[in-house]
C-alpha cells in the first residue's frame, strides 16, 4: 500500500509499505479521508516525543470496511465507518468504568512513543480493533467523517464541565477545537458565550458559531471586558483550547469566584499557574482526555446539521500532497484551519 511516512524530523515521504495484517478481533479499513491534526503537527518535528520515526502518523480519519478478522461479526465488507482514536483493551479497572480514555493499555492510532509504535491512518489501509469501530450515515461524507474525532473531544470536555443552564462562559483560544466548543457550549443553553483568540478571522467564525462577545486577546482590558459582560462577577466557567501559560492564565482570571476552567489544550507540558487565586477563590480545574463514548451521539448530531465542520476544512488533498500540506500547516499559514487527506 502507500502510505505517507515520517521518516525523521520534518522529513514526510509517500513510500511502499506492506498492508497492514488483522487479527482475529480486527477489522481492515480503506482509508478514503484522514485530517491532519495539530498534535501531528506539533509531532511532525520531534517536540512532543510522541511521533518518533519512522512512523505512518494520522488519527482522524474515514473508509470502507474491506477485510473483517476471524472474530470480528459486527461489521461487513463495504460498510462506511469511522474509528475512535484511541485504542482501549475494554477490560482493565478503567475501561470497566467507562473511563475507556484512561485505559490502562491505551494505544493512539498514528503515535510513537517510548512506550509503543502504532501506525496511523495516513495511507491506503488500517487495521483498527472493531471494538472502536462506527457505521457511518449516508448524509456525512468520508471528509466530514474525518472529524468526529474532534467533535468528540468538545463534546467530551463539555460533558466534563458543570454547565448549567444560562452560564456564562469563555473559550480561550478558537482554533478548531476551541470552535467546537463554542457550537457545544451553545447547544449546552449556555448564557453569554465570550470567544478570546489572537486572530482576527478565527474571532468572526466564532461569532458565526454562536459567540455573543469576541476579544482580541492581545487588548489591554480582555478582563474589563469580560467582567462588562458578566456582570462584574467574571464567567461561570472557562474553556482554555491552547495550552500554554498566557491562555492558561487568562482562563482563570477570567472567573468569577467559583467558578471552573476545563483544561483541553494540550501544547506545553507545564505551564506557571497562579496558585494563590486558585485556593483563595475557590476555583476548580478540570482535566479533560481525548473522548470516552461521545462518538455515536456525535455522528447524529453532525449527520442532522446540528454540528457544522465543513468550514473549518481547508483542503481535501490527494495523499501525495501531504509534505507540502504539512509544511504549510507547520509554517502557521494564514486562513489554513484542517487539511484532509484522500489516501484513494
Amino acid at each position: 500500500m502507500r502510505a505517507l511516512v515520517l521518516t525523521d524530523y520534518k522529513r514526510l515521504e509517500v513510500a511502499v509499505m506492506p498492508d497492514p495484517e488483522i487479527g482475529a478481533g480486527e477489522v481492515l479499513v480503506q482509508v478514503k479521508a484522514c485530517g491532519i491534526c495539530g498534535s501531528d503537527v506539533h509531532g511532525y518535528d520531534g517536540r512532543t516525543g510522541r511521533r518518533i520515526p519512522p512512523l505512518i502518523m494520522g488519527h482522524e480519519a474515514a473508509g470502507v470496511v474491506v477485510q473483517t478478522g476471524a472474530n470480528a461479526r459486527q461489521f461487513s465488507p463495504g460498510e462506511r465507518v469511522t474509528f475512535d482514536s484511541t485504542v482501549y483493551c475494554g477490560t482493565c479497572f478503567f475501561c470497566r468504568r467507562g473511563n475507556v480514555n484512561l485505559c490502562d493499555r491505551r494505544n493512539v492510532l498514528g503515535v510513537s512513543c517510548s512506550e509503543y509504535r502504532r501506525h496511523g491512518a495516513f495511507a491506503e489501509y488500517v487495521a483498527v480493533p472493531e471494538h472502536i469501530l462506527y457505521r457511518l450515515p449516508d448524509e456525512l461524507s468520508f471528509e466530514q467523517a474525518a472529524l468526529v474525532e474532534a467533535v468528540s473531544i468538545a463534546f467530551h470536555a463539555k460533558n466534563r464541565t458543570p454547565i448549567r443552564l444560562g452560564d456564562s462562559v469563555v473559550v480561550v483560544g478558537v482554533g478548531m477545537i476551541g470552535q467546537l466548543i463554542v457550537q457545544t457550549a451553545r447547544r449546552s443553553g449556555c448564557g453569554t458565550l465570550i470567544a478570546i483568540d489572537l486572530d482576527s478571522r478565527k474571532l468572526e467564525m466564532a461569532q458565526k458559531f454562536g459567540a455573543d462577545v469576541v476579544i482580541d486577546a492581545n487588548t489591554p482590558d480582555v478582563l474589563a471586558q469580560i467582567h462588562q459582560w458578566t456582570q462584574g462577577r467574571g464567567a461561570d466557567v472557562a474553556f482554555e483550547a491552547v495550552g500554554a501559560s498566557g491562555p492558561f492564565n487568562m482562563s482563570v482570571a477570567a472567573l468569577r469566584k467559583g467558578g471552573s476552567v476545563t483544561l483541553v489544550g494540550n501544547l506545553a507540558p507545564q505551564v506557571e499557574m497562579p496558585l494563590q487565586q486558585i485556593v483563595t477563590r475557590e476555583l476548580t480545574l478540570i482535566g479533560t482526555c481525548a473522548s470516552s463514548g461521545e462518538y455515536p451521539a456525535c455522528i447524529d448530531l453532525m449527520a442532522r446539521g446540528l454540528i457544522d465542520v465543513k468550514p473549518f476544512i481547508s483542503a481535501f488533498a490527494p495523499l501525495e500532497d501531504g509534505p507540502a500540506w504539512f509544511d504549510r500547516l507547520y509554517r502557521q499559514e494564514p486562513g489554513l484551519m484542517k487539511v484532509v487527506l484522500r489516501p484513494v
